[in-house]
């Protein structure tokens, strides 16, 4: 009997959850806790994962000109993405203006909003570098950890042969060992989409009424946030996959499917990342060298669709307060949505934390956050699978800059 592929096994795990989640709301604990397991189980893996797949990739390149060159290359395609998805949304969001004439009804507190509040981006900057590395790993502080994994990369291939050598070899069998690991974690993703998403939905049923309210309220708001990232994503990012790197956008969706869809389900893009490394490897055959160096980093810094979403939020809750932004306040807010992207964490909810950085950026109140946290789940859902999908396809480029020959090329 011919084995179903995984991505189809996630798929039917998806729509078990909705059916479960719709019908039996309150016997959502029979399975909530295979949701709990698989998402602690990718969470297990990260740090380790992130911090030999730096390394590796680091030590594997070995000249400093090359980690130089691919270092240019990937931060000069996250800034130009980011940017790029931005003012698609900004455009969007002036021309829907979903926030006229919306209700502020809405009086949900965000936790960590004060926490949030009290973080710029130059104390952003000052916590890359960590007090104390274990407690960074222990707090998955993933910046911090990055940090330290290219500071500790690069010196292996300075430090004497007989050392670097030992120290490239440990490091190499720790990062296989970490993919023999996260393989085994990524063979019960059905059952853990299938639990969280009834989660979801269970949860949004809770409560008689309430998704028809959201429908009246935000439904402007959610189609501009939706428009604008699936313009980015199916639009602008398959253009730069076809223009500048020769690769065919359908079989590069086909080879990404499973992160894609796990990315959408959990909400996570730094939880997808052991199912995004393995995929863009093993299906597009992007070289180790380029994928764990790029995607890693790619998984904290790169936020498209978190970038995006924060623009047209703050702009959406601007004119709901009847507040007007004048273009340079417009062109603050896409700078300060940038700089927030790359602070916010690649967990779920983290860019409605994050959001309020960029309120605070111009004056807007932060009690608007209110107004959007009803339908932020869903929404961060679109916006993870873009941030996962920028991710893959910057990596891809990049390889082919580097010479490499893809399964997904044209």
């Amino acid at each position: 009997m011919k084995k179903v592929a995984l991505h189809w096994q996630i798929l039917a795990g998806l729509v078990i959850g909705i059916l479960f989640g719709y019908f039996f709301p309150e016997k959502i604990r029979w399975i909530e806790w295979m949701g709990n397991v698989f998402l602690r189980g990718l969470k297990m893996i990260i740090v380790p994962l992130l911090l030999t797949s730096i390394m590796s990739g680091i030590i594997n390149i070995g000249n400093p000109a090359s980690l130089g060159k691919i270092g240019m290359k990937t931060m000069s395609y996250y800034l130009a993405s980011s940017l790029a998805a931005i003012i698609t949304g900004l455009l969007v969001v002036n021309i829907i203006q979903p926030g006229t004439g919306a209700d502020l009804g809405f009086n949900k507190v965000v936790e960590g909003m004060e926490e949030a509040v009290g973080t710029n981006f130059s104390d952003t900057l000052i916590n890359v570098v960590p007090e104390n590395i274990f407690r960074a790993f222990s707090n998955t502080d993933m910046l911090s950890v990055i940090f330290f994994a290219f500071l500790a990369g690069i010196f292996t291939t300075r430090l004497p042969e007989n050392y670097s050598r030992v120290i490239s070899i440990g490091v190499n069998a720790g990062f296989e060992l970490i993919m023999k690991i996260t393989q085994f974690v990524i063979r019960f993703t059905p059952l853990g989409v299938m639990a969280i998403i009834a989660k979801v939905v269970s949860d949004n049923m809770s409560e008689p009424g309430a998704l028809a309210g959201v429908v009246q309220r935000l439904g402007l708001y959610m189609l501009a946030v939706i428009l604008a990232l699936g313009i980015h994503a199916l639009i602008t990012l398959p253009v730069a996959l076809r223009v500048i790197g020769g690769i065919n956008p359908l079989k590069h969706f086909k080879a990404m499917s499973t992160p894609l869809v796990t990315a959408f389900s959990t909400s996570s893009s730094s939880a997808t990342l052991p199912l995004t490394l393995d995929a863009i490897e093993t299906k597009a055959g992007v070289s180790n060298k380029v994928s764990s160096f790029v995607l890693p980093l790619g998984a904290t810094v790169n936020m498209d669709g978190t970038a995006l979403y924060e623009c047209i939020a703050a702009m959406f809750i601007a004119q709901a307060y009847g507040i007007h932004l004048s273009l340079p306040e417009q062109i603050l807010v896409v700078f300060t949505a940038l700089l927030a992207s790359i602070g916010a964490a690649g967990i779920p909810m983290a860019g409605l934390v994050m959001i309020t950085v960029v309120l605070s950026a111009v004056g807007l109140p932060l009690e608007g956050v209110g107004l959007i946290i009803a339908v932020d789940r869903i929404l961060d859902m679109f916006r993870t699978s873009v941030n996962v999908w920028s991710d893959t396809c910057g990596t891809s480029i990049i390889a082919v800059s580097e010479g490499e020959k893809l399964k997904t090329s044209i």
